[in-house]
Order: C-alpha cells, then structure tokens, then sequence
C-alpha cells in the first residue's frame, strides 16, 4: 500500500550495514553534532496567543504569551482572563507535544542509521554536488587567509619603503659627496611605494571579493543544505513510521492512526521535495556566480601581480581602470587603499 505513496524521483533509499556506512560512504564521527543539530530548534512559546473572543482590553484582541494570568484559586466562575490563560496553557502543552514527538522519532532515526539498524533516502548526484561545494569552500577559504596574509605582508613592505626614502631623501640633502647617490635611490623607494599601493589596492580588491563569495554566497548556499539534510532527516523519520505502521495488524484504531501517519508522511514529503528542488537551484547559480567573479579576479589578479614584478606602472595603473578600482588619497577618511565604483 505504501509503495506509490514511498516512491522518490531520483533518489534512493540505502540501507545502512553493519558500522552506519551506506554503500561505499565513508563514516561520519559526528554523530554528537548531529544529535545536537536536530535538538537546536526547540519549540518557541513565545509566539504563541489566543484570542480574545472580544471581550475588550488592551491588546486588540490577542493577548501575547508572557501576559498569561495564572489561574484562580478562589470560588468565582471563572472569567474572560482564565479562558484564555487556560488556552495559552493548552496551546503551549500541543507545540512542546508535536515537537518533542519530531524530535523523538528524529533522534531515533539518525541513531538507526548510524548504528546500522535502518535506512535513509539518499539522492546520491545531489549529495556529490553538496560535498564538492563543501570541499570548494574550505580551498577558497584558505586562499583568502593566504591573501589576507599577502595584503599584510605587502602594507609592512609599503611602509617599510616609504621610511627608507625618506631617509634617502634627508641624507641627500646632507651629505654632498653621495646627494646624487642618495638622490637617486630615494627616487626609485617613491616609484616603489607608489606601485605598491597601486598592487595592495588590487589585492584587497581580490581579496575583498573571495571573502563575499565564501561568507555569504556559498554559505547562504550551505543554510539551505542544512534545512535540505533536517527535512531528509524528518522525511525518513516519518516514512520509517508509516512503514512499521503499514506492517501492524489492522484494526480501526490502527486504521485511524494509519491515515494519520500517512498524512504527517506526505507533508514532510513535500517540505523534502521543496527543499531538494531550492537547493538543487542554488547550487546551479552559484556554480554560475562562482566561474563568473573568479574569471574577473583571477585575470585581475595576473595582470597586477605581473606588472607590478615588470615593474610596468602604467599596464598596473590600466588594470585598475579595466577593473573599476580607484585607490583612496593619503589620509583619506577611512583608511582603505581601495573602493570599488
């Protein structure tokens, strides 16, 4: 009977053998973030209110949690005030119910599969595609600590040339035997430092782009794959359910909880489907947003690094243009060598 309502287009249900693999996946440790992942979202009573059924006060009607009365003790019937106390009471018991029963059949599925015992719905070509972004993420988030370490370096380098031509410049103007000496290697410290704000300004330009891409496309990417992998969790939780259900004898209390189960099944069906549908979309326009900024930095990044070593300030100079980066004056008000236009 379950078998039209359990069928999932591209994906598999893998049972889970002997130390929690599936197949050839290899074993996760994590099995305490996991449980503590599916624990985090705890019900939330401070959203819950009741209406009044207008009966006047304050609140336009509804009368938010933390005003809740408790009830009286004393022999008066009982008032407007204890109605809805008594029905904030009753809303609040209902959601720690629904989400203590979630969390119960989640926590029992996650230890079923991870100790072997049972099965999870896996959409293998999606799943490749959530572990490459993940594995592409932690490579891009070591290339920008390495360009945040070369900003540092090459602003220690600035500074560095720009004290040594001023002391080359005040020497000259002291020392007449080597003033052509000193003159001319003060010059060539100017010349350098100048290059060099005009590399550190495309550097941060780069660097302030990958830092955009990891922080907030890709892990506005990765928010999605989480809420993905907690509605494959619940999905499984809830199919396993009306599984064990479907196998038990069939009586009409049994008939009644059946319809039920069926019911709860479908809708953490469709919440699974959606989010395997947003974040198989994600994933294609991020790829795309991906190849697209890093074309532009990448190129950006050769043609400064390279000029820069040339020593060719103007093709440096016209990599700036090309990339629409204006470099702040000295003593600007907000000390960055860069903004972007």
């Amino acid at each position: 009977m379950t078998d039209g309502i359990l069928g999932k287009a591209a994906t598999m249900e893998i049972p889970i053998h002997g130390n929690g693999e599936a197949g050839q996946l290899s074993e996760d440790d994590g099995l305490e973030q996991d449980l503590q992942q599916v624990m985090v979202s705890g019900p939330n009573l401070n959203e819950t209110s009741v209406v009044s059924g207008g009966y006047g006060g304050s609140g336009d009607g509804l009368i938010p949690t933390g005003s809740g009365r408790h009830p009286s003790h004393s022999a008066t019937p009982a008032g407007p005030g204890d109605e809805v106390a008594r029905g904030i009471a009753g809303e609040k018991f209902d959601i720690v119910k629904k989400w203590g029963i979630n969390t119960y059949k989640c926590t029992k599925q996650l230890l079923s599969e991870r100790f072997g015992r049972g099965s999870r719905t896996v959409d293998l070509e999606l799943e490749l595609q959530i572990e490459l972004l993940r594995e592409t993420k932690r490579k891009y988030e070591s290339v920008l600590q390495l360009g945040r370490a070369l900003t540092a370096h090459l602003y220690s380098l600035l500074q560095t040339q720009h004290a040594l031509g001023d002391a080359f410049a005040d020497l000259s103007q002291k020392s007449p035997e080597l003033q052509e000496e000193f003159g001319y290697n003060a010059e060539t410290q100017k010349l350098l430092c100048k290059n060099g704000e005009t590399l550190l300004g495309a550097v941060n330009f780069f660097v302030s782009s990958i830092n955009t891409l990891v922080t907030k496309t890709m892990e506005d990417t990765l928010m999605t794959v989480k809420q993905y992998e907690a509605a494959r969790l619940e999905y499984d939780a809830y199919r396993t359910d009306l599984e064990e259900l479907s196998l038990g004898p069939r009586d009409a209390g049994t008939r009644g909880r059946l319809e039920s189960a069926q019911a709860t099944f479908q809708a953490h069906r469709d919440k699974y489907e959606k989010l395997r549908g947003d974040v198989a979309i994600k994933l294609k326009f991020l790829e795309e947003n991906k190849i697209k900024v890093m074309h532009k930095q990448l190129l950006l990044f050769h043609n400064a690094v390279s000029a820069y070593f040339a020593g060719n300030q103007k093709q440096l100079e016209q990599t700036l243009q090309q990339f629409n980066i204006k470099l702040r004056p000295p003593g600007a008000e907000k000390p960055s060598w860069l903004e972007e236009q």
